[in-house]
């Protein structure tokens, strides 16, 4: 459906319009940095959507039930700020001023939790798209789960402003594929179709029809021809509204509009000329001097906005007074995102002989909290990460909660990102080796603080006939290295048990769960309550103390086997379980030396590489691990190859 051009729009809009691309201009001139292209094409789209769809509250920005808005395109920060602004959200001209300066809440790109009216972090392309498909999934789950007689407690709309770029990261093609498969009617895309990517046309790179593609995809689609008209965007918005399926809007704009430089790729992240300035502000009608607003213009926008919300937000405070929902609506209005699991006790009986994916699954399948909800990309049956007895979420069934994924890494994490942004406490799950394709992801989740849970299984060389790319070696390094995530390497089934409940004991924060395939005996002197700090003595010395083996996951069972060959030669070592190395550091000094004393010689066991290990280490002491991608063959020919079998170890081993 093609929307064409109407009428003149209304003088107060083109006023807005105008004043919002000035202000804008003036953030990215006083800052000597930014995009003015999107801020000068994209305008009408923004302004159209905020005055006449967004249901929100600028007075309460995190109001659980508002319409999301991500801009995937976040180079475009600039004109969100500056509608904003424009929109009467408590932002002020000297936060416009300090547009990209340090410690702003205008930084250069959208970050989540800083700037009211920002619903995500976004920057990196494609991942806005992923979050905003995390939204709506989510806003269809609490929907369903939020039983209400009449109006439900939760019942918003997503929307998303792509630009070429989103469109041609591989992220996006992943979360747009599962959106129409699982009909997300109430995410919509509006796409800023201006033909020009950063180096050039976009022409040279992206040919394909991609309303066919959408099409193709599940969406239903509609195109505006003119990104001037808002009368235009308005209906096909409204359209897009009222279909049953997710909607995909192409609307034709210019890159920096009224530039000397608009219509090419100089106008897409290169700050004005002066003089180009001034004349798009001549051709604007608004004042040259910099950071001068009209308040009637502010006013006529804000008043579109509460006029034509403010009654339903008072009417939804009334409702929320009355629900049936009132224990889970009170967790998503307090953003309280932790989840007991006091209750859950695993059989002993086979802890001796079952993997740690095993033991996991039982706790996943004991947790029965509506808050909890995640997939896998294609390896239910592999990862064990299925809550039996919840059902599948789907376009028939919105209430459940396992979420097949498919074979979707990259998409899968942004969209967890995007579920727990909506309130819930998502996981996704993987082989740790593919962890690689989640990293853009992890690394929005981490800087978002979102209490997020990965759950990575065969993360160990065990995996053996797989070979090198099945078999981790570099990937829990890297995933330590990241700020504010923590990674749990659990070793046996009491380590699982405490790893899920200081995970879920916590209310914001990136958690991994790194799990082997190979089954495993209970560690002498586990406890669930041990993995709280990080690491604790899994297997004591029985006299004077001449060396401590540090370990984790499935490799724990080799250090405990090489404690009795040394005991066997009257030598006395200590086995020390590190679930979590950034954990343990973070506790007191005296704590962490009597774990590991000055005394005795430390060697660290870890069958890949192992530099986060390094803060545990002093002079002399030994690390063993492997620099090298594994092969393929059995584990115990991979361990032998490598070194990292037991006879070597011992051999390597000086006491």
């Amino acid at each position: 459906m093609i929307f064409k051009p109407k009428e003149n729009t209304l003088e107060m809009d083109e006023k807005v319009i105008a004043q919002i691309r000035a202000l804008g201009l003036d953030m990215i001139q006083h800052a000597g940095s930014g995009h003015p292209g999107i801020v000068l094409g994209a305008a009408p789209i923004l302004y159209t959507l905020y005055s006449r769809h967004m249901k929100v509250n600028p007075t309460c920005s995190n109001w659980i039930n508002r319409d999301r808005f991500v801009m995937s395109a976040g180079h475009g920060s600039a004109l969100l700020y500056a509608t904003l602004f424009m929109a009467g959200y408590p932002l002020t001209l000297d936060d416009m001023k300090s547009f990209r300066q340090l410690l702003s809440i205008t930084p250069g790109h959208p970050e989540f939790g800083l700037t009211p009216g920002v619903d995500a972090s976004t920057g990196p392309l494609g991942q806005g798209v992923g979050m905003a498909v995390g939204m709506a999934l989510g806003e269809e789950y609490l929907r369903s789960t939020l039983k209400a007689k009449k109006e439900p407690p939760v019942d918003f709309y997503t929307y998303v402003l792509v630009g070429e770029g989103d469109l041609m990261e591989g992220v996006s093609y992943e979360a747009l594929s599962l959106a129409g498969t699982l009909r997300l009617q109430k995410l919509i895309v509006l796409y800023d179709n201006n033909g020009v990517t950063l180096d050039n046309q976009a022409s040279i790179t992206f040919s394909e029809d991609i309303l066919k593609r959408m099409t193709s995809f599940g969406f239903e689609t509609f195109e505006v021809e003119d990104g001037e008209d808002i009368l235009a965007i308005d209906k096909a918005i409204e359209s897009a509204k009222n279909s049953d399926k997710p909607a995909f809007i192409s609307i034709k704009t210019t890159l920096g509009k009224f530039s000397k430089l608009e219509g090419t790729n100089l106008a897409h992240g290169k700050v004005l000329e002066e003089e180009d300035v001034i004349s798009i502000k001549n051709k604007l009608g608004v004042r040259e001097i910099p950071f001068t607003v009209s308040n009637e213009a502010m006013e006529y926008f804000a008043n579109q906005i509460t006029s034509r919300t403010m009654k339903g937000y008072e009417r939804y405070k009334k409702r929320i007074e009355k629900s049936d929902n009132k224990e889970l609506l009170t967790r998503l209005l307090e953003h309280n995102y932790t989840i007991s699991l006091k209750n859950i006790h695993l059989e002993q009986e086979n802890a001796e002989s079952r993997a740690l994916r095993d033991f996991s699954s039982d706790v996943i399948s004991s947790i029965h909290d509506d808050l909890c909800i995640g997939g896998s990309c294609d390896l239910f049956s592999s990862c064990k990460t299925y809550q039996e007895g919840e059902g599948d979420f789907s376009s028939k069934n919105r209430s459940g909660k396992n979420i097949w994924f498919g074979v979707r890494e990259h998409a899968a994490a942004a969209i967890i990102n995007g579920m727990c942004l909506v309130g819930l406490r998502p996981y996704v799950s993987t082989f740790l080796s593919f962890s690689d394709y989640m990293k853009p992801a992890i690394r929005l989740s981490a800087m978002m603080k979102l209490p997020v849970t990965y759950i990575f299984t065969h993360d160990s060389l065990r995996v053996g006939e797989d070979g090198p790319t099945h078999e981790p070696i570099e990937q829990l390094d890297s995933l330590r290295l990241i700020p504010g995530v923590e990674v749990f390497r659990p070793g046996d089934m009491n380590e699982v048990i405490g790893t899920y409940k200081a995970i879920f004991a916590k209310n914001e924060g990136v958690s991994i769960i790194s799990l082997a395939k190979t089954k495993v005996s209970s560690l002498p002197e586990s406890g669930i309550s041990e993995v709280m700090k990080g690491g604790y003595i899994a297997c004591r010395e029985s006299g004077n103390l001449q060396g401590i083996l540090i370990s984790s996951g499935d490799d724990l069972q080799t250090a405990i086997e090489l404690q009795k060959r040394f005991l066997a030669r009257g030598v006395f070592v200590r086995v020390v379980s590190m679930p979590s190395i950034s954990r343990f550091l973070s506790q007191e000094e005296k704590y962490r030396k009597e774990i590991l004393p000055d005394k005795g010689k430390r060697i660290v066991l870890e069958s890949s590489t192992a530099y986060s290990y390094y803060p545990l280490l002093r002079e002399g002491d030994q690390l063993l691990s492997t620099t090298q991608f594994g092969f393929s063959a059995s584990s115990e020919d991979v361990l032998k190859k490598m070194g990292l079998d037991i006879d070597t170890l011992e051999k390597k081993i000086e006491l």
